[in-house]
């Protein structure tokens, strides 16, 4: 057999691999496209908003807020979002308890997180102390198709008027994913504060998902993410999840968090109250973008960490202590979502 001709037979076979090889590396090497949803706790600048109620963040508030506390509370949320991307930050970061616009530019315009290219959505929403529900994201990776912010029409709206919930529809890797993000009203005053209110988003944002899954015949990608102020199995967040009569079903990936673990602490006891959401579409995908329960976890390293002075084990390392200064992070932990790429024909 002439040289020539083994050349040519062994191209011939060892095409084949090379694909397989250069498939499988691929798939192995890329890595996930990772969501973070952070309450970061009051980021507030120190400028008085005249029509907002943000005197207690101000130089000559109750909390002495300055500069210098500002400055270091910025650094703290982009230690934190950095560290959560392992040093390549998440394509895209959903935040609650952000004051304005002003706050995000210092963020994302910073020597740090600048060379990453984030873009910001923002709106002012009707919240009374003026903190919002927000988003950055990487532009050169993610293409955000169109974004609106929601509001229910429950009754006493105008009475308490409380943050928007943020919709944004992106295309990732040529995916469309659709992402809303939540921050619904607090519990102050007890479980049942504003419960009313929280049932009124409910019924808005399963509403919304089933009409994005209806013009897309029932296949949307669709991720539920924020700070619901409800656990996972509260009548308000199992009302989301509810299947009966929807066009979409959507499964609480938070449900499976282990028991004692959660976001925030209170009283010595950990709650899953920063959750996501997912529609079925994104869990059982056989082409595209997918994730599951494996995929989703808090993100807990030492550094947002700190012994409780008063009950036994660890807790979120705050910037406030009630009024007391710390200098921490933020009363939450991240949430971090992680999604994978699968080929129809990939085999499990």
């Amino acid at each position: 057999m002439s040289k020539g001709i083994i050349i040519r037979l062994t191209g011939t076979l060892m095409l084949p691999l090379v694909l397989f090889f250069n498939g499988y590396l691929q798939d192995v090497r890329m890595p996930p496209v990772r969501f973070m949803f952070y309450n970061v706790e009051n980021l507030f600048d120190t400028f008085d908003d005249t029509l907002k109620d943000d005197d207690e963040f101000l130089p000559g508030g109750l909390r002495r807020w300055n500069i210098t506390r500002y400055n270091r509370k910025i650094n703290a949320v982009y230690k934190t979002i950095m560290a959560a991307g392992e040093w390549n930050p998440p394509v895209l970061v959903a935040l609650c308890e952000i004051e304005n616009r002003k706050v995000l530019e210092d963020l994302v315009s910073g020597a740090y997180l600048s060379k990453f290219n984030y873009s910001i959505i923002h709106e002012d929403s009707p919240d009374q102390r003026g903190i919002d529900v927000s988003l950055i994201y990487r532009k050169d990776l993610l293409e955000i198709v169109n974004y609106q912010y929601w509001m229910p029409s429950y009754p006493d709206k105008n009475d308490f008027p409380t943050r928007s919930v943020l919709y944004t529809r992106c295309v990732i890797l040529k995916d469309t994913v659709h992402v809303i993000v939540n921050h619904w009203p607090s519990r102050r005053g007890g479980v049942l504060a504003a419960e009313n209110q929280r049932s009124g988003f409910a019924e808005m944002v399963r509403s919304k998902a089933d009409s994005i899954a209806g013009i897309n015949a029932g296949s949307a990608k669709i991720i539920i993410m924020g700070d619901f102020n409800s656990s996972p199995d509260s009548p308000v967040v199992k009302s989301l999840t509810a299947g009966e009569g929807s066009e979409v079903s959507l499964f609480n990936l938070s449900e499976n968090v282990s028991e004692g673990s959660g976001t925030y602490r209170y009283m010595g006891t950990w709650e899953m109250i920063d959750q996501v959401i997912v529609s079925e579409k994104l869990i059982n995908c056989k082409d595209g973008l997918y994730t599951d329960s494996n995929m989703l976890r808090i993100f807990k390293p030492g550094f947002l960490m700190k012994k409780d002075p008063k009950y036994p084990g660890e807790s979120p390392l705050s910037t406030y202590r009630g009024y007391r200064y710390q200098g921490g992070f933020s009363d939450h932990l991240p949430v971090l979502l992680d999604l994978k790429i699968r080929h129809d024909d990939q085999k499990e």
